[in-house]
This record gives C-alpha cells, structure tokens and sequence, in this order.
C-alpha cells in the first residue's frame, strides 16, 4: 500500500498481549503459595523431642497448656505455623487428654490431626510381684495419670472395696501379676476395676472348686499363695509347700511363716527371720496369730496360684530350706525330723556369717 508520498507503507508489527504476561506472573505466585503452604502443611515440624518421642495431655488441659508442652519439649519446631494450623482446624476447642506418640519428621498437618482425633498410644502396664499398698500405688502413679491419693483411699475404703466383695485388707488380692494396656489418662477408679475384672475372670468355677475343696474362699486362697510365692521361687515345689500349710490350718496349728513375719517387721532386706520379726504382735505375723493372715503379703503370680490350688495330699508340716542354698526345702513330717534339717540350715547360715 503506497502512502502520500509514494514510499510504501511497511505491515505494523503485532503487539504481544499484556494480559497473557500477567497470567504467567499471577500462575507463578499461585504456584509458589501452594508450595508454600504445602511445606508449611506436610514438611517435617519436630525439633528435638528433648523429652522424649510421647507428649502427654492431661486431663482438663487448656489448648494454651498444650502448646507451652510441645514447644518446651521440643515436639514442634516453627511453634508459630503449628499454632496457625490448630486454630484453623479447631484444635483449641478439641483437646483430648492422653499419651501421644509424635515421631521424627511429623508435619503440622500429622501432629494436629494424631492430637484433634484423640488417637493416643496406650501404656503397657507390667505388673509384678507387689508387697504393699503404697507399691500398688507408686506403680499406678508412674505409667498412669491417676491420682496416686484418690488410689490410697479407694484401697481404704472397704464401703467402695465392699462393692467387689473385698476390703482393705484383700484389697490387694484384686491385683495380679500380667501385663494390662492402659490409657495414661486412665482414673484411678477405672485403673482398679480393670485389674479386678482379671481377678474375676481368673476365678472361673474351676478354680473356685478347687479353692473349696480346700476350704478357702478366693480371697484367702491368693493370700495362701502369697505365702507360698516367698517361701519359693521353684514352681515345681510350691505345691508341696502349699501342702504343709493347708495341713496346718487343718490341724490347727500355727503357719509360723518366716515371710508373714517379714511382712509384719515391714523389712523385706532381712535373710535370717529370728525371733525379733516372729515375736512381733501383728495379725500378719502367723508365728503369734493362728490360721491366715487377714490378707495377702505380695501378688503371687499366676503361676504360684495355681500351683498352691495344685496342692497335692502329703503328710508334711514342716519345711525347711536345704543347707545347699539351692533355694530348695527339705520337708518332714514330725517335729525331730524337721529340728534336724533346721539344725543343718542353721550351721550353713552360721558359715556364711548371714546374722
């Protein structure tokens, strides 16, 4: 196309469209945001776990109370972009209390769904051979949030211990050696009813049948092994020792069982019983007070337990360990037979200096 002045007029070059540009910058913000939000979302936020990979919760906790613990134990690093994301996603008004395992390189978005759900990590309780009230207690106190004051009283309270056909002093016959899972939060009242259903459950008729054959209620047939279960720790003769004391009680004898005595001095360190321990007035020592003690002097395990409901029909009832120290007893049947075997032990004793 030629122009006024005759010169041909050149084609207009096409003009790039700023729109197009401001939708590439505005993709790449978009773009950068959602990876930013997605480090923020599912990166890892743990710090140093200083305390330990379990955070715990307790029970009434303040969403303020849970946020001071995760930063002082080190479970979150940015505390900030932790807060950010538990206040969007309602965590302040949904604490649950309990024991909550937080792994290595958890984000925000794990560690605040694990604690909104309530998911926790029970506590696997081991429960051994147990003396005393108060061992219960420390026990319980240490893996569990229950109150340790709320327990002694229960174990006191025979209007409460009444309800499961016990009282102050079987208390402790409710509770059996065995591993049992837990919630930490666990109450001290549900901690115990829990303990006492195994109770219940290991009291099937079976058992029972053989504890009345013996003439003992439930109660005094665990307190019967708890004798049994500190005279010996060789399973293959606790039968037998059970037999010299169910002899006893049928002849109505005296059990004069070093371990009551033991009980009774509450120094469970003392290796040669004398006359200090047998002569103490306690309804535990059975060297003074005739038949069982009022209640059980340790938790016999499973194993003792049915070893004593095991007890086999002997003519023996005396015992004495071996001078061998093998942890073995030689037993008799009549007292100058039995004042030998002791008379042997003795002179072990007397070797070894054990006063």
């Amino acid at each position: 196309m030629a122009t006024p002045n005759g010169k041909k007029k050149k084609p207009a070059k096409a003009r790039k469209s700023g729109g197009s540009k401001f939708l590439r910058i505005g993709g790449g913000i978009v773009l950068a945001v959602a990876l930013i939000a997605a480090w923020w979302l599912f990166a890892p936020n743990t710090g140093s776990l200083s305390t330990g990979e379990y955070l715990f919760i307790h029970t009434g906790s303040t969403y303020e109370a849970v946020r001071d613990a995760l930063k002082e134990g080190g479970f979150v690093r940015d505390e900030k972009g932790f807060d950010l994301l538990a206040r969007q996603a309602g965590y302040a008004q949904n604490i649950h209390p309990g024991r909550y395992h937080i792994q290595k390189g958890m984000s925000n978005w794990s560690i605040v769904r694990l604690l909104r759900s309530g998911r926790q990590t029970p506590v696997r309780l081991v429960v051994g051979k147990l003396r005393t009230k108060d061992d219960f207690i420390r026990l319980i106190g240490r893996n569990l949030e229950a109150d340790s004051n709320t327990l002694r009283r229960m174990l006191n309270d025979s209007v409460y211990l009444g309800q499961f056909g016990l009282n102050p002093a079987t208390a402790m016959c409710a509770v059996i050696p065995n591993s049992y899972d837990f919630y930490w939060n666990t109450s001290a009242d549900k901690a115990f009813r829990k303990l006492e259903l195994a109770y219940v459950r290991y009291w099937n008729t079976e058992r029972s049948e053989k504890a009345g054959k013996m003439g003992l209620p439930p109660a005094q047939a665990v307190t019967l092994a708890s004798i049994v279960e500190e005279e010996s720790n060789h399973h293959d003769e606790q039968p037998k020792i059970a037999s010299v004391y169910l002899n006893r009680i049928r002849k109505s004898m005296k059990l004069q069982a070093d371990p009551t005595a033991r009980f009774a001095g509450g120094d469970f360190t003392i290796k040669r019983v004398t006359s200090k321990q047998t002569g103490l007035s306690s309804p535990y020592n059975t060297y003074v007070y005739l038949g069982l003690p009022p209640g059980p002097i340790c938790t016999p395990s499973i194993r003792t337990l049915n070893a004593t409901l095991d007890a086999p029909e002997t003519p023996y009832l005396f015992f004495c360990a071996k001078e061998d120290f093998s942890g073995y007893h030689n037993f008799a049947s009549n007292w100058n037979e039995h004042r030998e075997n002791a008379r042997r032990y003795q002179q072990a004793l007397d070797a070894r200096g054990i006063r």
